[in-house]
């Protein structure tokens, strides 16, 4: 259940102060932030999520920074709120990163950046884990075949971009399943320098993993270990739509 949203004023305060400005903040790095998210038009915080920071509930924490539920000209928005420690001196970067996939369609919508926040398209729904655990009777498996699928779909596509996200192993922080679509998330770690393996990676968590592999083997019928890795490696070689289809047509998609 969403909180009350919480004017952005209030954050210099304790206990939101360690929510602005995690983990200790001084009085003038807060004000510096407020005045910051008043520029990118940010006008209250909803403390609400399925994780905390003491008692406070937010959407998300990661290396680099928090990300909570926020208000921008009444509409909502996840704010991710970069950490005092983090090794990142700005999210400018982490922004560029998000404009490359969001050219492909790929991620939440980049609204708008600053040296310590980014502005994000809000995406409500449940992290992959727990929606899978989720699904029961009839149409589970077809529901679950769609939304892999889509997944696979937007990896593919950050492959042909030479786009790697980098945590994909660990899939079930890194996708949101929402009302009408899966979208991945969080891309703090991601590089367009390195070799990419974001169609191989997610294939390896879904169905070789032993934590969202086990809930899906439950649900629908996928081929031996070995084959998915046979294809996986033949994709490796050559990542061209045609291999792609292989492989969607092995894991029955």
């Amino acid at each position: 259940m969403t909180q009350p949203f919480i004017s952005i004023k209030k954050f210099s305060q304790a206990p939101y102060s360690n929510i602005l400005g995690y983990p200790k903040a001084t009085k003038r790095q807060l004000n510096s932030r407020i005045l910051e998210l008043e520029k990118l038009k940010i006008s209250s915080i909803s403390l609400s999520g399925p994780t905390t920071i003491g008692k406070l509930e937010i959407l998300g924490k990661g290396y680099v920074g928090i990300v909570v539920l926020a208000k921008r000209a009444n509409k909502l928005v996840a704010l991710k709120i970069r950490r005092l420690d983090s090794q990142r001196s700005e999210m400018k970067s982490e922004s560029a990163l998000l404009k490359i996939v969001n050219s492909v369609k790929v991620g939440p919508k980049l609204v708008d950046y600053s040296k310590n926040f980014v502005v994000m398209e809000y995406v409500k729904g449940q992290k992959i884990g727990i929606w899978v655990s989720s699904l029961r009777g009839s149409g589970s498996s077809k529901k679950l075949k769609s939304t892999i699928r889509t997944v696979l779909e937007d990896c593919f596509r950050l492959d042909q971009i030479g786009f790697d996200h980098g945590e994909l192993s660990s899939i079930s922080k890194h996708v949101i399943v929402g009302e009408t679509k899966p979208t991945l998330i969080d891309f703090e770690s991601s590089s367009t320098k390195r070799r990419v393996s974001n169609v191989t990676s997610i294939t390896q968590a879904i169905f070789i993993g032993s934590g969202i592999g086990k809930k899906v083997k439950q649900i629908y019928k996928i081929p031996p270990k070995q084959r998915i890795i046979d294809v996986l490696r033949i994709y490796k070689q050559k990542q061209s739509r045609e291999s792609f289809e292989n492989l969607l047509k092995i894991l029955k998609l």
